[in-house]
């Protein structure tokens, strides 16, 4: 087998898109999906979140028949038992692979430990994409999108080569969000709702959607800013309201200053504001949210008098309406999050808040028929 070692690849002859930073581990190297300069801003919480590489895809040409990625993967479980396989994809020549390990690490949540967390060590393993083209291609492989991953090697067939991909001639998607952005939910990488949008669309992505972590944090602007974006969309206020993180007063003037803050690094690029999808319990009441003793998020209730400002679902959505309309930007566009995913589609929202596979893949369809037809050109990059 020919193998190449990833630590001494990335950006030479293998491409990592998505990851703008790397942790450095003596074996391999995990990515990260904010830059270096942002480690001292960003919270412990999100921390964990951009170290989960959701649609973090390693890039290269190959005319091997059978490739393989050998990586240590750690995966959060609330017990050992309930551990998830882990999942990738690889994508070439507009066909999807599939490939699943059971192998690695597990964190499992223990109250009783100093950490609040027990770590079960495991062993990395190596999965394999087979019978592929056996013609010169590009290949992308999907990460997991649910775990936290440390890149070993890529390995094909003996006498085959692995170089650096062809130039990647597709118009480039930034999308910020949520968990419902992040789709931990998802069974597969390639299938989280950004991803399908994405590859119906011809566009590459660069997926910035952290689980309880969207904020508008202005470090999150300025690396939007900062990168090589043909359109950005912005999908923000679900966690606003998880969290009550924000009253009226201070939401709407952080959302104008993170447009602010993109809009003097690109002031003429296209940015589609989305406000969230359908939350049964949020429509009309504020939160904060948490999940019951049924696992479905409800909000709560009580000291209305601390409550005063507080915003629910359907007052967020009215707010980045009215923010798009004053801006007077002929490249912002709004969006109905409720377009996305509704209260027709409830069935597929099993714990009240985020959308399960089949949800997932229909907001996909949805937004790259709404949104990113007009992105499909390609731009001819050089």
């Amino acid at each position: 087998m020919n193998r190449v070692e990833l630590k001494d690849a990335v950006n030479s002859t293998v491409d990592i898109v998505g990851a703008l930073d790397f942790d450095e581990r003596e074996s391999g190297i995990a990515p990260r999906r904010l830059p270096a300069w942002t480690r001292s801003q960003v919270p412990d919480g999100m921390d964990a979140m951009l170290r989960m590489p959701s649609g973090v895809r390693l890039r290269f040409n190959t005319n091997a028949k059978n490739v393989g990625l050998h990586f240590l993967a750690s995966n959060i479980a609330p017990t050992p038992e309930e551990r998830r396989s882990i999942n990738l994809n690889l994508e070439c020549q507009g066909a999807l692979w599939s490939a699943s390990s059971h192998a690695g690490n597990t964190i499992v949540a223990d109250a009783k430990e100093p950490e609040g967390y027990r770590l079960i060590r495991g062993k990395p393993d190596t999965v394999w994409f087979n019978d592929l083209p056996e013609d010169e291609k590009t290949c992308e492989i999907w990460l997991p999108h649910n775990a936290f991953v440390e890149l070993r090697e890529l390995v094909v067939d003996e006498g085959k080569h692995i170089r650096p991909a062809t130039v990647d001639e597709r118009n480039r998607w930034i999308h910020y969000g949520s968990s419902i952005s992040h789709c931990m939910e998802a069974e597969q990488p390639a299938f989280i709702w950004p991803a399908v949008a994405a590859r119906e669309a011809g566009v590459a992505l660069i997926n910035l959607g952290f689980s309880g972590q969207c904020h508008l944090d202005q470090f999150v602007a300025r690396t939007i800013g900062d990168a090589d974006a043909d359109i950005i969309s912005i999908k923000v206020g679900i966690n606003v309201i998880n969290m009550d993180s924000m009253k009226e007063r201070v939401f709407v003037p952080a959302l104008h200053g993170f447009v602010d803050t993109i809009r003097e690094r690109k002031p003429t690029t296209p940015i589609i504001l989305i406000s969230p999808i359908f939350c049964p319990s949020a429509e009309h009441h504020p939160g904060p949210t948490v999940p019951n003793s049924d696992g479905k998020f409800v909000t709560l209730s009580g000291h209305p008098e601390l409550r005063n400002g507080s915003m629910s679902l359907t007052r967020v959505r009215d707010l980045i309406e009215a923010t798009v309309e004053q801006r007077d930007d002929d490249n912002l566009d709004y969006r109905n999050g409720l377009d996305l995913f509704g209260p027709e589609d409830r069935v597929d929202l099993p714990d009240d808040l985020h959308p399960n596979p089949d949800g997932y893949i229909r907001m996909g369809h949805r937004f790259a028929s709404q949104e990113l037809m007009p992105y499909r050109v390609p731009t001819h990059r050089s």
